[in-house]
Order: C-alpha cells, then structure tokens, then sequence
C-alpha cells in the first residue's frame, strides 16, 4: 500500500534531532555582517543595540493527513533576538485528532569574552494519536518485513509521546573564516575556497548534552529514553550553507549513553552505548545557462556504526544497543526520502546522496499573494537520488548487498533566512511527500 505523508517540522538534524538548530541559522546575511562589524566599533551596550534591530516573522499554514486530520499551526523566527547573529525560531500546531506538537529552537548567543563560542538549544515535545512507528518485531535474524535491512521491524499506528531536549556548545577553531571570532564564521564565504583548514571554512568542536524519550501506548516493553552526549568535529568550507554552489562538509560525530540503573524491577535500566557517524558532502557549480542562474551538483556520503553492538550479556539478551529512536537508522526527511521515517534500523548504516540543484531565472514568489508578504530571495529546484542499506553488521559486502533506493523531485525556496523544501520521493516500495526546513545536506 503507498502512504502519503507530510511532515512539517524542523532542524533540526537525524530524527528530528538530526538536523541541529545550531547550525541553522535565519539571519539575513547583509544585516548580520553589518550588524557585526558596527557591533565591533562601538563601546557601550546602548550603542551595539541600535546598529541592529529585531525583525519577526510568522507564518500561519494549513493542512491534513491521513494520520493527523486537519491541522493548523503556526511558525515564527525573530532575528537579531538580542544579539545580531542570534535568532529564535519556534513552532507550533494542532490538529483535528487531538495531536500536537511544539518546537523552540534558540540558535547562536555568545557570552562576553567568550569571541569563540556560539550557544544553542532545542526543545521538542508532541503528542500523536495516530503515529506511524516502525519497532522492533522481536523476530531472529535479519529477515522480516524490510528484507536484510539489519533489525527486523513491524509497522505499527499507535499513540506516541515524544521529547527531546538538547545544548549545543560549539566552539569555532581561531583559524580559517573562525580567525575573527564565532559570530564572524556564520557569514558566507567571500573569497575563493581553499582546501587549506587554516585558510578556508569553519573548524568547529561542539559538545551537545541531550534527553531523548519516546513513550508507544501497547509497547511498555520498549526503550523509552536515551540521555547522554554527542561531541561533533566539523569542518564546514562551503561558500553558503544555505544555498551551497562550491566547497564541501566534513563531520565525525560521536554519541555516548553511559546508561543508568534504574528500578529493583529493572524497567527504569538504561543500556550504555555508542555511535559514530562519519558525513562529507562536495558541492561543484555547473554554471549559469538561459534558463538557470545557477546550477549545482551537489554529493553525500554518510557512514554510521555502533561499535558497542555486540557487547553485553548473551544469555540475558542485554546488549549495548541504543533505543530504535535513537540509533542508528535510514528513512525518513534526510535519507532514503522515498521511505518512512526511522524505517530501517540496525548497527550500521551507509548512505549515498546525490542532488542536481537549479535556481531558474525566473522568480514570481516574490509578487504571488501571500508569498509578497515575506522577504523570498530565490526558489530552487532540485532532482535527488539516494541509495543506501542498514545492517546488523559492520561489513562492506553487507551494507552494499540489495541496497534500498530513492528517486526524486522537489522545490525549495528561502523566506525569511529559513530554507524551506518541499520534495517528492518514490521509492518503488512507497511514495512520500515531504515539507521540511533546512537543506538535506
């Protein structure tokens, strides 16, 4: 059966997580070099406050879905929140089944004499009467209803509790676009890149503590939360991360739970484990041509494993794997897009990416109703393919054998410093329709 789903959220990012606030970031990017530099120049607060000034903007959208009904919500992001190169972004909706969700995302303060440091944070909770899951089925070995795709799982509809609750401490390395501080390395690229760390891009530590829980009506005996921290080493030399057209990404994250015992009965235990994942993304300017301003070739490779896999006690069945909702996973708004979210599990993962990436010439967004109301500097459109697997294994041969494939289309467009897209993705299995913030990679 083909589901049609759309989900609109944010950064946010892997799950929702996945995609990070801290690296989100809806400033226009005029404004925050300006407001920078004069910020700079001038000794007192009173001064540094009124070379800049907070600019709102909200947006009010409607739609339904089979597993929420008829939903409103609203989303809004105020720039320059009490610092230049800082933003708040939020959102909210509800729908016709009694289902919620709230998003607060508070991206990029510093703290005086602290030039070097950026702070962030995200807050997530909902609540879905009808949520589309895929669990764990508790059959042996890597046969089930996906295939060889590492844990088998079951899709299942049930009511779902989520949250999660993360800080983003990042520090930027004083080298490259980072050489004049934190705020300074969220501008664009001015100047050519080079493949030199020292010269190009901005080099970044950033250590993330978080708290993740997921709660399922009719499946108690699940893993119902992750808390632990993630370091990120991240070298990010694209010209605009926004709309790249040259450069490229390298990132290693890893994630640890160090586990807790909990109640006599053992239900309140949690597993310690940990993951890497492994990202690099290029991106190569095609050029202009009559129809095009710019268009762009744009690839991902994404490597994840979880080297405490097959630790533990055999006899007991306690391993040191991480909950489904927090592990290691395919499918979803960022990979596989032709599937479910979450919908392949397991150890391992690998992921190829790769998106054609067009800014036409044309650009009516700005004069149509509604869109006339908001600042939209370019539309893009965009055709991606993906293929990837996820396995029980950290094996070559494993992740490449019967590998799980996406074909798809999209529009994206940027309306008030936030990155909008809209994609279609086909799977041969299923078909999804996405709405999501932020470019994949």
């Amino acid at each position: 059966m083909t589901h049609y789903l759309i989900i609109l959220a944010l950064c946010c990012a892997s799950s929702l997580s996945y995609a990070c606030a801290a690296e989100s970031n809806p400033i226009d990017d005029e404004i925050l070099d300006s407001g920078v530099a004069k910020s700079e120049d001038v000794s007192s607060k009173k001064d540094q406050e009124s070379v800049y000034e907070a600019d709102f903007a909200a947006v009010p959208f409607i739609f339904s879905t089979e597993n929420l009904s008829a939903t409103l919500g609203v989303a809004g992001v105020l720039k320059h929140a009490g610092q230049a190169q800082a933003s708040l972004f939020g959102i909210g909706l509800y729908s016709k089944n009694d289902s919620w969700l709230t998003y607060l995302g508070i991206n990029n303060y510093q703290l005086p004499k602290l030039d070097q440091w950026l702070f962030s944070g995200e807050y997530y909770r909902a609540n879905y009467k009808q949520g589309v899951y895929f669990v764990p089925s508790g059959t042996e070995g890597t046969q089930g209803a996906n295939g060889k795709v590492g844990v088998p799982t079951d899709r299942v509809v049930t009511v779902g509790d989520e949250t999660y609750a993360k800080l983003h401490l990042k520090y930027v390395l004083p080298w490259g676009r980072g050489s004049q501080g934190a705020a300074r390395s969220l501008i664009p690229a001015r100047k050519n890149i080079s493949w030199d760390p020292r010269e190009s891009g901005v080099s970044s530590i950033t250590l993330t503590p978080f708290i993740q829980t997921r709660e399922l009506v009719g499946y108690d005996d699940l893993p119902t939360k992750a808390q632990g921290v993630k370091l990120k080493l991240d070298w990010d030399n694209r010209d605009n991360g926004k709309n790249s057209h040259t450069g490229g990404r390298t990132s290693l994250t890893f994630s640890r739970d160090f586990g807790a015992n909990g109640s006599e009965n053992g239900k309140s235990d949690r597993e310690s484990w940990t993951t890497w994942e492994f990202e690099q993304s290029a991106f190569f300017s095609l050029g202009e041509n009559s129809w095009f301003d710019e268009q762009t070739l744009a690839l991902n490779l994404y490597v994840a494993d979880t080297p405490t896999w097959n630790d533990g006690d055999i006899a007991s069945g306690d391993y040191h794997r991480p909950p489904s909702f927090a592990g290691v996973s395919l499918g979803g708004f960022d990979s596989l897009r032709g599937y479910s979210s979450k919908q392949f599990v397991g150890r391992s993962a690998v992921l190829y990416s790769s998106e054609y990436r067009m800014q036409p010439k044309w650009q009516p967004l700005q004069t149509l109703p509604i869109f006339n109301l908001y600042n939209v500097p370019w539309w893009q459109w965009v055709v991606f393919a993906e293929a990837g697997q996820v396995s029980d294994q950290f094996d070559f041969n494993e992740l490449h054998q019967d590998m799980k494939w996406t074909l798809g289309a999209g529009m994206r467009f940027e309306v008030e410093g936030v990155v909008v897209r809209t994609e279609f993705a086909y799977s041969g299995d299923e078909r999804q329709f996405w709405v999501m913030v932020n470019q994949p990679f």
